[in-house]
Parts: C-alpha cells; structure tokens; sequence
C-alpha cells in the first residue's frame, strides 16, 4: 500500500478523506506543498519530504535596476556601432511577434531615441516583425509590439511565402538554402532584437534566431529545422540538437551561417522573469552578446540535478502557458531531463485550444516513432517534428496528462488521459516503485533540469 505520500486539499478531491485518514498525527503542514496549475485551475499538493527530490524552480534573482536602466546601459555599450549610422541611411529593426514575449515596447523606443540622436529620422527607420512562418499580426498586436512607437515608424510583417519579398543569400555548408526578407536584406543598417530563451532543438532562442528562420522564406525555415535529424533513413535526432546545447549543435551553426550571410551592425537580447519582466539585457557585437545572454539565461534557469526521478510532476504553470499541446511540449521536453527512463510523468496543461496545428493529431496515424521519423523524412513538417519528439517521449515514459483533450485521442498519442491531478495520482502511483523519488516542478517552460554531468555553460561554438 503508498500511504503517507500525497495530501491533496483540493475541493472534492477523491482522495482527501482516504488520504487524510491514514496522515494520522503527521502534520501535511510540515510537507513540502506547492500549487500546481492547469488552465485556470490551481491543484495544492503535498508530497512527503522523503518522497521529493526537489523542487525545481529557476533561480532568477531580482534585475538590477529598472527596464529602462537596463536598456540604456546595455545600449551604451553599442556607442561605436551607433556611431558609424549615418542621416539619410535606411535602418530596419528586426523584432519578434506576439508569441514571443521580449519586451519590446520598452526597448524599441528607447532604441529608436539612440537613432534618432545620431541623426536617422523617423521615416528612414522601419520594424519588421520576425514572423518566421507564424500569421501575420493584427493592429492590436502591432500596437503591443512596439507599444508608444505605434503610428510613428513604419511596421511591416515578414511573408515567408512571398518570392518578390525575398532575396536568395546563398547556402549554408550543409546545404539549407537561405532566402531572407527583402527590406531586411537591402537594409543599409540592420539591428536584430528580441529574447534569449531555451529552445527544445536550437538550443536557445534569441540572436541569429531572428534571421533563421525569424525573417527567412517558409523553404529556408523547414531546411534549418530538418537539420536536426541525422542523415541517412532512420537515424533518428541528432543528440546535440537538444534544449541548451549549442556545441556542435547542426540546427544552431545552420542558424550562425545564414546570420553571418546578412550580419546585422548589433542585436539587442532581453531575458525575462517567469512573469515576464525584463531580466538583464545584452546589446553589441551579434555572436559574443548572444553568447554572452546564453551563458546567463543558461544559470538561471538551470537546475543541477543529482540524480533523476521516478515521478515527476509538471505542470506548465496555467493558462496561456498550457493553451495547446504544441505549446505545452516545451515542458514536457524540459522535465523528460529529470526522469529515469521508464519513469512516470504528470503533465498538466490545459490544452483549451486543441493541439495549436490543424494537422499535428495527424501524425500519431503512424504506430512508432520509426514510422513517424520516416514519413518527416519524405514530407517534413514543423508541427510533424514536435509530435515525433512528443510520440519519442510516449514511448520512453509513462505520461499521465491532465488536458481537456478527448481521452481516445490521448490514448492515440500514447499518453494516459486524466481528468485532474487527483485521477492522475491515482493512475500514477501503481506504476511507481514503493520507495520512488519525485521532482515537482511547478513552472515547467521556465526550469531546465540537468544532470550535474551534463550541465550547458551556454557557450557559442
């Protein structure tokens, strides 16, 4: 029998009355409790002491100052480069879209004030939104993005299925055709911004990201991410092209050499709190500023593990973190790092609007990861890659998810459906050893676990 293992104070929890009784004088106040949220939901659990391994949180500490005290010392130290802006010159500034949280109403004017005190006037300034091959953004969303500078500078959305908007650069060495932006090509002064992130194949987010595939054709785009399979049918994923890894990583060095095809005269990287305030800023030179946001972003928001788990339960921190699968993968695929292989996983996300892609249920047709892989192969898909890497864990692990999701068709992906987290406890602990150890990790987009072997120093190679 597990008892003295879980108390959950959720109302008309199961489990509470037939948990409570066998606690006994044991206090639940003396146990390690965190909340855990799904959608707009909020799950109090706690865990006996000897069960948990650790909570995983990022360690972020406070910024050093204001948003704008940031911004102006990081940009500061882009004097020289500013410096060689002349009046007249035609200046584009690349940013990200609304998926990707940067602050950017806060740092493009500030940006834009460091222009204009070097003589470029508003209307030889444009911003082109880095849409990747994401839609094209409302008014509202522009108005977001570049906040007070709405209405002022001219703001354009990248197409990347427009040929007459795209100019050819050239190949990278492996062979992906690099096609880029019109305006940003043509540019005489370029300046890339956006946010250094964890990114579960590219290794982190943020600095030559936001020409390949930010402002790239849809081609270029899907050549860079299919860099990340091995060559040669059934090969699987190269192990370098993993979430915090850049050594050696192919999708990253794609990334380097079409950035280096069009270099901008500086990037700007901002890194946010899990609340999505401006962290620390990084501004200059392109490659050694990123390196630099890398290594940062990387010790905050890493833990060192000792060991993994048999449980870990995840959560991806509520609405609009967990608002559909493809979006709460990223923590799946960052907690997979803390559980052994076989182990068992609690993934709450919500998923109230389906799956994020039309066409991302279509691809658990296929009954393994080896058929899957091969169909990528001959017609690859983005949305295909992340349901390969989601079916990959499926089968590594046992993956209890709590989601609107209709059951059969999470039982179609190989995970088990769950309604709650007390259901998913319960389905959970027959799987479990009797002496397993769990890691809880309430904020699962934010944290990387890792290996104290394998830990990521961020390093641009």
């Amino acid at each position: 029998m597990f008892v003295n293992l879980f108390c959950l104070f959720t109302p008309n929890s199961p489990l509470f009355d037939w948990k409570l009784l066998r606690i006994g004088v044991r206090k639940c106040t003396m146990w390690r409790m965190i909340n855990l949220k799904c959608g707009e939901e909020s799950y109090p659990l706690s865990m006996a002491p000897e069960r948990v391994l650790a909570v995983l949180r990022p360690d972020t500490g406070e910024p050093a100052g204001t948003a704008e005290e940031l911004i102006e010392r990081a940009l500061d130290g882009c004097q020289e480069a500013l410096a060689r802006f002349r009046p007249g010159e035609q200046v584009v500034i690349v940013t990200s879209d609304v998926t990707r949280p940067t602050g950017s109403d806060l740092y493009l004017p500030l940006i834009v004030a460091r222009l204009n005190a070097a003589g470029i006037k508003d209307r030889d300034i444009e911003i082109v939104i880095a849409l990747g091959i994401h839609r094209k953004q409302t008014e509202a969303e522009h108005k977001r993005i570049v906040g007070e500078l709405y209405g002022r500078i001219k703001v354009s959305d990248h197409d990347c299925d427009d040929p007459g908007a795209l100019v050819y650069l050239g190949d990278t060495s492996r062979g992906v055709p690099v096609e880029v932006n019109r305006r940003v090509a043509e540019a005489k002064r370029l300046i890339l911004t956006g946010a250094v992130t964890f990114h579960y194949f590219a290794g982190f987010g943020g600095g030559r990201k936001s020409i390949l595939p930010g402002v790239s054709s849809r081609r270029s785009c899907l050549a860079s991410h299919f860099a990340l399979l091995k060559p040669g049918e059934a090969t699987g994923r190269d192990p370098r092209a993993v979430t915090g890894n850049l050594e050696g990583n192919p999708v990253h060095e794609a990334m380097l050499e079409a950035c280096a095809l069009r270099p901008p005269d500086f990037i700007l990287n901002t890194a946010l709190t899990p609340d999505k305030r401006i962290l620390a800023v990084f501004a200059g030179d392109w490659r050694a500023a990123h390196a630099e946001a890398c290594r940062f972003y990387a010790a905050a928001f890493s833990r060192p593990i000792a060991e993994q788990g048999d449980l870990v339960v995840v959560s991806c921190g509520g609405f609009p973190k967990d608002i559909n699968l493809i979006q709460a993968h990223k923590s799946m695929e960052y907690a997979s790092r803390a559980l052994k292989p076989g182990g068992v996983m609690i993934l709450l996300a919500e998923c109230r609007d389906g799956y994020g892609h039309p066409t991302f249920f279509n691809w658990f047709s296929y009954p393994d990861c080896g058929e899957l892989e091969s169909a990528l192969r001959k017609r690859y898909e983005i949305n295909g890659q992340t349901a390969w890497s989601l079916k990959e864990k499926a089968e590594r692990f046992r993956i209890v998810l709590v989601s609107r999701l209709p059951a059969e068709e999470v039982r179609t992906m190989g995970m088990i459906p769950a309604d709650s987290l007390p259901q998913a406890l319960e389905l959970a602990l027959p799987m479990l050893p009797e002496d397993f150890r769990a890691y809880l990790v309430p904020e699962g987009g934010n944290v990387l676990p890792l290996l104290q072997a394998t830990q990521s120093t961020g390093k641009e190679f």
